[in-house]
């Protein structure tokens, strides 16, 4: 069995491990010898140009993580104390947090049983029955009377919301889109890049994403007074080049030129690390296309996922026992999310129709999907999911 492990130390297939295998010593031992390693340097400024270029905006701002990214995009859209901000049910929680950072309050909306991004068709039934248009042009919740400001619109797992639609409900109520692009990069939306749909969009560089700066995240835009408001709120407000003069509160929220350097040297295997996800995709879907028991979901006809994880499905009876006996053979899976209305610090807030993102929850596991996984390991993955139902009849 050790044979085909990838972390010896560890003697796990681990669930998902960066790849180091480009310039990343190169560059940042350039920052050590050069003592430009803080939050100002040319890696900083080469990994905004090069993110923002890639997803197809003008303008990029390098933060310190996704979460951070997602905070400023709400604060540049004035996202406030009695504002309401569409979230879906199913994501990672920060994706609500930086709602209530703000003083304003999610409201959830189900995610689509396929694709588990935002369901956009609920979200207009909750906007159709629930919601009205006043006379200042926005929309309100009947049940609060609080304005709905902002949707976040999650690609979950690197697959991209149906973007087309919810563009459109979102201009007819006048709501502003925020793209939650922390796992899509490289991913495309009939054609399209994601990130580049949105009034802003947020990306991550957290260990476990597509590329990596060891943190860090980046806001993206195509409009420049809001970029300028990001990068000014980034960087505590400060108002003057020289002295210490702040006109409103700002965060340090700023990506050092270290974590650039790293993000750099990633983002010139960004393509490649996107094929072989995809190829890492097609491999699993083969092998799991004449099992029983077990579905891969699998990208819409109108999307390129970039794949970041793989998520099977299977009966509620056998997830948990699943992931167990997974673990036990040094195999790392992880279930998805809870979803976030269920949580106890947002089991009061309003949830609209959520029953598919319950329905996930008990089904749905990541499986192992590191850009540097074998292809022994997947079929090793593959073989041993095969073995625990063959021992259930």
């Amino acid at each position: 069995m050790t044979s085909i492990i990838s972390d010896k130390r560890l003697n796990v297939i681990p669930l998902s491990e960066p790849a180091i295998i480009g310039n990343e010593w190169k560059y940042i031992k350039e920052c050590l010898d050069t003592g430009w390693v803080s939050s100002v340097g040319s890696y900083v400024n080469r990994f905004e140009k090069m993110v923002a270029e890639y997803v197809g905006c003008k303008y990029g701002i390098a933060v310190v993580n996704g979460t951070s990214a997602l905070h400023l995009s709400l604060l540049v859209c004035d996202v406030k104390s009695g504002d309401e901000v569409i979230v879906p049910a199913l994501t990672f929680v920060a994706t609500a947090n930086v709602v209530k950072y703000c003083g304003a309050d999610p409201v959830f909306i189900d995610c689509d049983q396929e694709t588990l991004c935002l369901d956009v068709k609920k979200l207009k039934r909750f906007l159709e029955m629930e919601c009205i248009r006043k006379n200042d042009g926005y929309t309100y919740n009947k049940a609060s009377d609080r304005r709905v400001k902002a949707v976040m619109a999650v690609h979950n797992f690197g697959h991209p919301v149906e973007m087309d639609n919810l563009i459109e409900i979102c201009q007819q109520y006048n709501i502003d889109i925020i793209e939650d692009a922390t796992e899509s990069l490289g991913s495309e939306h009939k054609g399209q890049k994601t990130g580049s749909f949105g009034k802003l969009a947020c990306l991550s560089f957290n260990g476990n994403k597509i590329i990596t700066s060891g943190g860090g995240g980046m806001v993206v835009t195509n409009d420049g007074r809001l970029a300028e408001k990001v990068r000014h709120l980034s960087t505590q407000a400060k108002n003057d080049s020289i002295e210490y003069d702040h006109n409103e509160i700002g965060y340090n929220y700023r990506l050092t030129n270290i974590q650039a350097a790293m993000g750099v040297a990633q983002m010139e295997g960004l393509d490649t690390f996107v094929e072989i996800k995809r190829k890492n995709a097609f491999r699993y879907k083969k092998l799991f296309s004449n099992m029983n028991g077990i579905e891969l979901l699998w990208e819409k006809p109108w999307v390129k996922s970039n794949f970041w994880f793989y998520t099977v499905t299977v009966s509620t009876v056998h997830k948990k026992a699943l992931i167990d006996y997974l673990h036990s053979e040094n195999i790392q899976v992880r279930p998805l999310w809870k979803p976030i209305h269920t949580l106890r610090m947002y089991k009061d807030c309003q949830a609209f129709r959520v029953e598919s993102a319950l329905n996930i929850y008990d089904t749905a596991l990541n499986l192992p999907c590191s850009i540097g996984i074998k292809k022994e390991e997947i079929d090793f993955t593959v073989e041993k999911i095969k073995s625990f139902f063959s021992s259930r009849g």
